[in-house]
């Protein structure tokens, strides 16, 4: 994002916190912490979203109505500045000053004491979302955490906490995550700027996988092509991990393993997007390996394909996610009841669609499953959301999905994703095409 115009936003993210927060008391957040492996250091959403910080042990604190920022930072490391380059640190104010608009800068160990005197502080109490992190996935992984009788360990902000607690045991601690959570759940013209270019790049890594597809091939290889372009359009890598899944696979809506061969007769997902400037995108497309859909595939992928856009055409401001769905299922009701289905399973699968509400599924922003429930209320402009029609077929574990990004807009929608093919017949002439395992095929 265009440097000027982030600080402005950080600032103004900054204020709108402040006017959340009573006088007197004030917001800390701390970053994420060292990892100590040979990794490429990235900061939680929480504190970026405040200020674009991403070095190692940073702690934020913005006060109450104010909205007056510091950040504390850790003092200079000569070894590893001489190994890895210049890092921001405590010594180096005019630097932090210019890269973050944030005027006072103090060492991490000062915070103690200039939290003494507060009555009220705003800190999360939940684990802050890093590298390919979900709220919704790390609560899972905390769960399972606690539920070993070996393990149990606490998060860095559960740490945090505790020694709040420990240093200023007066305080009362309030949860900050609420506040962050619903100013994230409409996003900026800065934050769709950056999200349309994560979809455009989503869009185009699918695109070029389809290209990749050959039977006999594997569905890293799919992944690895995804990643490739990733990369060089400047993303850090996936927001999440890659989804590529062939035939059988498909029924494990989240599979993840991507180490089986791809046959010919079967169809592929591939479900995955980068993590760009903090932010990404969500996807989801399934072709032939042969590359062409057999008749059951059109049957069903088709069906799914024509739900999506009817969804697409109805997502508008001032409504309802529940309303947009109930109205798209009663354009497709006809088309299910005079489909000519070649089985009865389809039949009743394609009826269920019919009352299922989450065809309009989760927010998209900073993670893949944003922490906003834009479901709670009307839709308004900002809101950006996965459209992710969904058919299961249990009796025969089939699972047909088509997803793209979304954002709501004053009169409408705009699908963030659009480039990726999405009619059937597009698809199969993608996939005639040459990709990139063709000019750099796997050594063997």
């Amino acid at each position: 994002m265009d440097k000027e115009r982030s600080l402005v936003e950080f600032n103004q993210r900054r204020r709108a916190l402040a006017g959340k927060m009573e006088a007197g008391s004030c917001a800390v957040i701390p970053g994420r912490g060292h990892t100590g492996a040979f990794d490429i250091f990235r900061q939680n959403n929480e504190l970026y979203y405040l200020c674009g910080v991403a070095v190692p042990q940073a702690y934020l604190v913005v006060e109450g109505e104010t909205g007056k920022t510091r950040i504390y930072l850790p003092g200079r490391d000569e070894k590893m500045e001489r190994s890895e380059g210049v890092s921001l640190n405590c010594e180096s104010a005019t630097e932090v000053q210019e890269a973050t608009g944030i005027s006072e800068v103090r060492s991490y160990h000062d915070l103690d004491r200039d939290l003494r005197e507060r009555k009220v502080i705003y800190c999360p109490k939940v684990p802050g979302e890093g590298r390919q992190v979900c709220r919704d996935t790390m609560q899972h992984g905390r769960k399972v955490n606690q539920e070993d009788p070996w393990d149990g360990h606490l998060s860095r902000e559960e740490q945090f906490l505790e020694k709040v607690a420990a240093a200023v045991p007066q305080v009362e601690v309030r949860d900050l995550v609420p506040l962050l959570d619903e100013m994230r759940g409409c996003k900026s013209d800065l934050e769709i700027s950056a999200m349309r270019k994560a979809g455009a790049i989503t869009a185009q890594a699918v695109t070029e996988a389809m290209r990749s597809t050959v039977p006999g091939g594997w569905e890293y290889q799919l992944a690895a092509i995804a990643e490739y372009v990733f990369r060089v359009n400047g993303a850090d890598g996936g927001a999440y991990r890659p989804i590529v899944a062939g035939g059988a696979n498909i029924w494990n809506a989240h599979y993840y393993r991507n180490h089986c061969q791809l046959i010919e007769g079967d169809l592929v997902l591939l479900d995955y997007a980068p993590d760009y400037h903090y932010y990404t995108s969500d996807i989801g497309r399934m072709w032939p390996v042969s590359g062409i859909y057999s008749p059951q595939q059109r049957e069903l992928y088709g069906y799914i394909v024509e739900y999506h856009k009817t969804l697409l055409g109805l997502i508008r401001p001032g409504v309802m996610a529940e309303e947009v769905e109930n109205e798209a299922a009663a354009i497709m009701r006809p088309v299910v009841e005079e489909t000519a289905w070649s089985q009865e399973s389809f039949r009743q699968g394609a009826e269920a669609t019919l009352d299922f509400h989450g065809h309009l599924s989760h927010g998209v922003g900073m993670a893949v499953h944003d922490v906003w429930n834009y479901r709670k209320e009307p839709l308004k402009p900002g809101v950006v959301l996965a459209l992710d029609p969904q058919m299961w077929i249990k009796e025969q574990e089939i699972y047909i999905r088509v997803e793209d990004t979304v954002v709501v807009t004053a009169d409408g929608v705009e699908n963030l994703t659009a480039d990726a093919p999405l009619e059937l017949d597009e698809v199969e002439t993608v996939i005639q095409e040459q990709g990139l395992l063709h000019a750099f095929p796997p050594i063997l």
